[in-house]
């Protein structure tokens, strides 16, 4: 079964809509694109807060890495060169941080507000190995650009 990702980017509009709280609208996001798949164990915001600097924000499963520099780890290189990452093995990504030891694979995009300024990264991580897909990335992608470029 895969994603509906209609209903979920209709569902995270409705529930967002006029919201402004950049906080208020991850905690939403996390919460709804953690419970609509179960592909995913952990699903979360790091927030850019000093340069090259994330810290964990709103978040759904365990517990998290508090603090991730840009040079560090999957969330690091997405926040780094503002690309998607999509990860099918964690143990061969270099620099990977094991924030949790069952994560198998991961997916991090960058989260931009309306004026394009980097805010955080969303990261997804499954217990899965190779749980995502390029269908998986621009979905979300554009769920998080709808969201927060608002």
């Amino acid at each position: 079964m895969s994603l509906d990702y209609k209903t979920l980017a209709q569902t995270i509009d409705a529930l967002t809509s006029g919201e402004t709280d950049e906080v208020a609208l991850m905690a939403t996001v996390a919460c709804e694109v953690h419970h609509a798949d179960d592909r995913f164990d952990w699903t979360g915001f790091y927030r850019v807060v000093a340069p090259e600097l994330l810290k964990i924000g709103p978040y759904q499963g365990g517990h998290g890495c508090l603090v991730i520099p840009f040079s560090r780890g999957v969330c690091g290189a997405a926040a780094r060169s503002g690309e998607v990452q999509l990860v099918a093995d964690v143990e061969a990504f270099e620099g990977h941080i094991a924030c949790a030891t069952s994560t198998r694979s991961e997916l991090v995009i960058p989260v931009k507000d309306r004026d394009g300024r980097l805010i955080g990264v969303f990261d997804i991580d499954s217990d899965q190995p190779d749980a995502f897909s390029h269908k998986d990335a621009s979905e979300m992608s554009a769920i998080l650009a709808s969201v927060f470029g608002r």
